[in-house]
């Protein structure tokens, strides 16, 4: 007996109940404000202890200059990729992103401030979205070295939908400015 097929479409996103598909997501993490590595620390932390997350690979920790229109007195960001897997939708995990930046102080304010944290997603799967609340994947990422070299060092395959390889990418980008810090380490 031939079962007949759905005439229904699923959005994973939108699913209720049942299960919802494991997705990879890429998050950039950053600081430049006080503990600048205790606080990339504490949004790994806070990434692991999120149901339905499991942290996969942290890349190491990169020095970089503030990026954009910027005060002069800006202090260097600690900048560092995680690689997650999800069952969360993605505005679900924009929350929790959020929420995180909150518990750190973050104050959402003029872009290139200086910040306590920085919890920006960058691709979830090969989702596509673009609403009030969040555009995925960020539409920034394949200009900026300070999220493309790390994110190369832990997922040699890693591609930005629509944009194209890391690989590729990273070889239209200045990294001169992105220096691999050697004597600090995010742990799980």
């Amino acid at each position: 007996m031939t079962e007949a097929p759905t005439p229904y479409e699923l959005d994973a996103d939108t699913m209720t109940g049942g299960m919802r598909p494991i997705r990879q997501a890429v998050l950039s993490i950053g600081s430049n404000l006080g503990d600048r590595a205790g606080r990339l620390q504490g949004a790994v932390s806070a990434l692991e202890d999120t149901p339905e997350v499991t942290v996969v690979a942290i890349s190491s920790v990169y020095e970089t200059e503030p990026f954009g229109d910027v005060p002069e007195d800006s202090e260097k960001f600690l900048n560092a990729v995680v690689l997650i897997d999800t069952t969360l939708t993605v505005h679900t995990l924009l929350d929790r992103a959020r929420a995180i930046e909150d518990a750190f102080d973050r104050e959402r304010g003029e872009p290139g401030a200086p910040r306590t944290l920085d919890v920006d997603i960058i691709v979830v799967g090969d989702r596509i979205a673009n609403d009030d609340t969040l555009t995925l994947p960020h539409p920034r990422a394949h200009e900026r070295a300070f999220v493309l070299v790390p994110w190369l060092e832990i997922d040699p395959e890693g591609e930005i939908p629509g944009k194209g390889f890391i690989a590729d990418l990273i070889g239209n980008v200045d990294t001169s400015g992105v220096v691999k810090r050697e004597d600090i380490e995010i742990l799980l």
